[in-house]
């Protein structure tokens, strides 16, 4: 899939397919439930990116079904389609944003979204205690939701933060790593 039909067909979606919330909304809760677990775990923010990753990949299991359902697409060929399905379509439908996709390894197994906007973190300013500027990366749940719905369509991913503008860096980067093709595994005999 080309990147700007991948691009033309997110808009087309994100226009007629897709229900709206009010996207302040949507980020004043997620902050609520961020600054909640960070409360939960007394600020141990290793643990608070766990919990976001867990809940995330928990949301991208089930998410999956609803991208296919609204955009009617087929799963794709290889990683750069994924990628750029990823970028143009599934965070277009879901929050109207479009990462870049660059940065590939030179085996194509490894890519970075570059996100120019992210509206979790609008209105965000991080914990001013000298540590969640070094380890908490705030929209974790999104690495979460991105590594449960390729595992849905066979694809055991990593994904991570490697910079973040909530962090002081220039960028929001996200760098996600394919681990391997899950292959169909049959139910052992219940004999």
């Amino acid at each position: 899939m080309a990147s700007n039909k991948a691009a033309r067909d997110g808009e087309k979606i994100w226009k007629t397919n897709v229900d709206k919330v009010n996207a302040e909304l949507v980020t004043l809760t997620y902050g609520t439930m961020v600054a909640q677990l960070c409360s939960d775990f007394n600020h141990k923010y290793e643990e608070v990116n766990k919990q976001l990753d867990k809940m995330g990949y928990n949301i991208g299991m089930r998410l999956i079904e609803d991208f296919f359902a609204k955009s009617g697409l087929q799963r794709c060929g290889n990683l750069r389609e994924t990628a750029e399905t990823i970028a143009k379509i599934g965070f277009k439908m879901f929050l109207n944003i479009t990462p870049n996709v660059s940065n590939w390894s030179a085996d194509n197994k490894s890519f970075s979204l570059i996100f120019e906007e992210n509206p979790l973190a609008d209105f965000v300013e991080l914990p001013n205690d000298g540590r969640a500027q070094d380890e908490l990366w705030f929209s974790n749940i999104l690495c979460g939701i991105i590594r449960g719905a390729l595992e849905m369509v066979q694809m055991q991913v990593e994904a991570h933060y490697v910079s973040d503008v909530l962090r002081g860096n220039d960028t929001t980067e996200m760098r996600i790593t394919l681990l391997r093709y899950i292959e169909d595994e049959m139910p052992p005999d219940d004999e």
